[in-house]
């Protein structure tokens, strides 16, 4: 008997209360799943009810689609159809729209989706793999294909998905609520991979602007907005030998040197007439990024933010999907695979990533269930100023799990290497960049911000668990005690800093014209004075080289000769100072124009000498860091350096010695003038002959090739300190570094051995124990 001959007859036990209908009908319905679907009719049958909007009629059929059991009859409120079945079966729906038929399980005839132990660590702030939990997940539940949508928002009266499986409709698929967690779910049956949605969500003051999904995995190309269904990333990885070394390779005392880049400005495909020039995919990416990688000598790269960011203008520092890679690449297999076919060349995958603030685009996660959800709600905590962009409320125990969770996924899924947490100074401090009474102290009255600490600190201690091996680096431009220090000690527990301010102070050194560098001596050396104090990486980094700062050669002073020296000579300073190495691409071949993310690098310079030649000093200053255990064994401790000449302000030149643990040493002397100079005297520890291991004015770099035959052998002449020295050809605004031969190093080794036994009594400084003081 179909329903609509029964209305009269026990119409209370087919149709629901009259205020329950009109909820529904308005889509404000709180609790869908007690009234559509399947329900006991008390006795052996069940009573069937849906609501869908614009449906012609709706039959149903048996599970196995063999039978028709009846139809449920159109009720006088449009759309919303019920009928009662004698006997209770599962079922499925036949219904027939405008457009033809469509068969399917009825979403509102499945139980409860999410597991209690996913929500309870979902609140808790502990649920690491959220990236499998929440969100659109492909799944198979009672043996019927479909996806299971889930979403935090615990403050809405109602949250439907739409998408084009319901025209958008957001009376079609009003999702459950589960108690006390505030997450909706639905699994909607017969959808897959592929499919766009978001979610509609109804506010304390009506509805807001559709929301795409915080846990998407995937999401359709910008400027379109929507998430898309993502199949579980099946990828077959092959990097297993890096994966196992990768704790050995990250170990302090081995060589990090990163080339940092933005995937979409690197370098473009250039389609002929019929196709229009665009950026690199991962696969093109992967084709040229890494032979390119392995010629320049680089260990590791880092790529600015590849999460899903709506603005490309924003680098992908303005990110709205934190797990999802963004479309603008290819899809998250394409991601992947460039991951793992770095690491089979060796090649480390460094990611930016961005717990600090997120955009404040409508269907992002601003205001997302109608109150400040995500963010702070008070703007003098939650807005930041500098960049228009809302901060994470990381107190909040769902928000701080929903981030750290982010962090995992990108190194446990796509085997990333490191993540370089960005605006990390930001986060530190409640009044960063704000005047006196537009901050909130913290309870204590301070400035400091105690629960993103707590969130750092928890990163750190997570990651070492969850990822073995992995690095977390911090962008942190202040003082603050600790950012490298282990958490057990008080630290902030990250395994780098980088070193901004040795930044700030050599790149403003280089810039002066020569002829008063001997005023701002101290600066290219005071980076010395607290190199220790962290574990470093010198950055030369996109920052430096956009918005009116000027390109790195063309902050050089001088004539296009004294740039490139210049450049080459800072260069070589950098790389043979202690501390790990990075650079922003296009500053390895000097390009011109400042970088624009609009456009490739200019390519074109690397035919000729000057740019070429730039480009050869980087990959041989890689090789010699690389092979050189004094340039890395030692980066972060005193021991690794000392000082030979540190005052020589007059003539600006620097000397210093880099060790390696076993005693080994190489001498760097750098002359930041344009004036050559001969036989300048400098002090060594060992006598014999000492090998120009690089000039960073040879003819091949594009230089003068003034320097010293390719050796020198010491006089008996004691300078600076030490026993013997070396009397040598300084190349104009260059950098020269020496080794002595090896004969002699085990012969001083020997006699130096023996000196100490013999004569403990003496005051005789080992060079392990001469910590590097400063001299000027």
């Amino acid at each position: 008997m179909s329903a609509s001959d029964q209305f009269g007859n026990g119409n209370h036990a087919i149709l629901p209360s009259a205020v329950d209908l009109d909820a529904l009908i308005r889509a404000e319905h709180r609790d869908p799943f007690s009234m559509l679907g399947p329900h006991s009719d008390g006795a052996e049958g069940q009573v069937i009810r849906a609501y869908l909007p614009n449906a012609l009629a709706v039959r149903v059929l048996s599970r196995d689609g063999e039978r028709e059991l009846g139809e449920l009859g159109m009720t006088d409120k449009p759309g919303f159809f019920a009928g009662h079945f004698p006997v209770r079966e599962p079922y499925l729906l036949k219904i027939t729209w405008a457009t033809g038929e469509q068969i399917t399980e009825d979403p509102y005839s499945f139980g409860e989706q999410l597991g209690e132990m996913d929500l309870y660590l979902f609140a808790e702030g502990n649920h690491r793999d959220l990236s499998s939990a929440l969100g659109a997940q492909v799944k198979n539940v009672d043996g019927v294909d479909g996806v299971r949508f889930s979403v935090w928002a615990p403050n809405a009266r109602r949250v439907s998905v739409v998408g084009d499986f319901n025209s958008w409709d957001g009376r079609r698929h009003p999702m459950r609520v589960r108690y006390p967690s505030g997450v909706w779910e639905i699994f909607i049956p017969r959808i897959g991979p592929g499919e766009a949605y978001k979610y509609e969500i109804l506010g304390q003051h009506g509805i807001l602007p559709l929301k795409a999904d915080p846990m998407a995995l995937a999401t359709q190309l910008p400027p379109a907005t929507a998430s898309k269904v993502a199949t579980p990333l099946a990828f077959e990885w092959q990097d297993s030998e890096w994966m196992q070394s990768r704790g050995e390779k990250h170990d302090i005392h081995q060589p990090l040197s990163i080339y940092e880049l933005h995937a979409g400005s690197w370098k473009w495909h250039h389609g002929g007439e019929d196709e229009a020039d665009r950026p690199y995919d991962w696969r093109e990416l992967a084709e040229n990024l890494i032979p390119y990688i392995k010629d320049l000598g680089f260990t590791h790269i880092e790529l600015m933010p590849i999460m899903e960011h709506p603005f490309g203008g924003s680098w992908g520092y303005q990110v709205l999907s934190q797990f999802a890679p963004s479309a603008r690449y290819g899809k998250p297999e394409d991601f992947a695979a460039f991951v793992d076919a770095c690491h089979r060349s060796d090649i480390g995958v460094i990611l930016d990533w961005v717990p600090a603030h997120f955009p404040t685009d409508v269907h992002g996660l601003a205001q997302f269930d109608g109150t400040a959800l995500y963010e702070y709600a008070n703007p003098h905590e939650g807005f930041h100023q500098d960049w228009n962009t809302l901060i994470y409320n990381l107190g909040r125990t769902e928000v701080h799990g929903f981030m750290i969770a982010s962090g995992i996924h990108w190194l446990k899924n796509f085997h990333v290497d490191a993540l370089r947490v960005d605006a990390v100074a930001s986060m530190l401090y409640r009044d960063y960049s704000r005047n006196a009474g537009e901050w909130v102290p913290n309870r204590y009255g301070g400035r400091e911000n105690l629960e993103a600490i707590d969130f750092l600190r928890h990163l750190n201690d997570v990651v070492a668990i969850e990822a073995p091996g992995a690095l977390v680096i911090a962008e942190e431009s202040t003082s603050w005690p600790g950012v490298s220090q282990p958490t057990q000690q008080g630290g902030l527990g990250f395994s780098y800093k980088w070193n901004m301010g040795w930044m700030h102070d050599t790149l403003k050194y280089i810039e002066q014209d020569p002829i008063h560098r001997q005023h701002h001596h101290s600066q290219l050396s005071f980076g010395l004075v607290y190199a220790w104090s962290e574990r470093f990486v010198l950055p030369i980094s996109h920052d430096e080289v956009v918005h009116g700062k000027h390109s790195l050669i063309d902050k050089m002073p001088g004539d296009r000769w004294q740039k490139f020296a210049n450049l080459r000579a800072y260069f070589s300073f950098m790389w043979t100072h202690p501390g790990k190495k990075l650079l922003f691409m296009g500053c390895e071949f000097g390009q011109w124009r400042e970088w624009n993310h609009d456009t490739e690098l200019d390519w074109h310079f690397l035919q000729y000498a000057d740019h070429k030649g730039v480009h050869t000093l980087v990959s041989d200053l890689n090789r010699l860091y690389r092979t050189e255990k004094a340039l890395h064994e030692q980066d972060c401790q005193p021991q690794g350096f000392q000082w030979v000449i540190g005052d020589d302000a007059g003539n600006s030149v620097y000397a210093y010695l880099r060790w390696s643990k076993e005693g080994e040493p190489l001498l760097v002397v750098a002359n930041l003038t344009p004036v050559p100079r001969e036989a300048y005297r400098v002090g060594v520890p060992f006598s014999g002959k000492w090998v120009e291991v690089l000039n960073s004015d040879a003819e091949v770099y594009g230089g003068s090739n003034f320097g010293n035959g390719g050796g020198v052998r010491t006089d008996e002449t004691k300078s600076h300190g030490q026993a013997f020295s070396l009397s040598l050809n300084l190349p104009p605004l260059g950098v020269v570094i020496f080794k002595p031969t090896v004969e002699q190093l085990q012969h001083e080794g020997q006699e130096h051995h023996e000196h100490h036994e013999h004569e403990e009594h003496h005051d005789h400084h080992d060079h392990h124990e001469q910590h590097g003081h400063q001299q000027d």
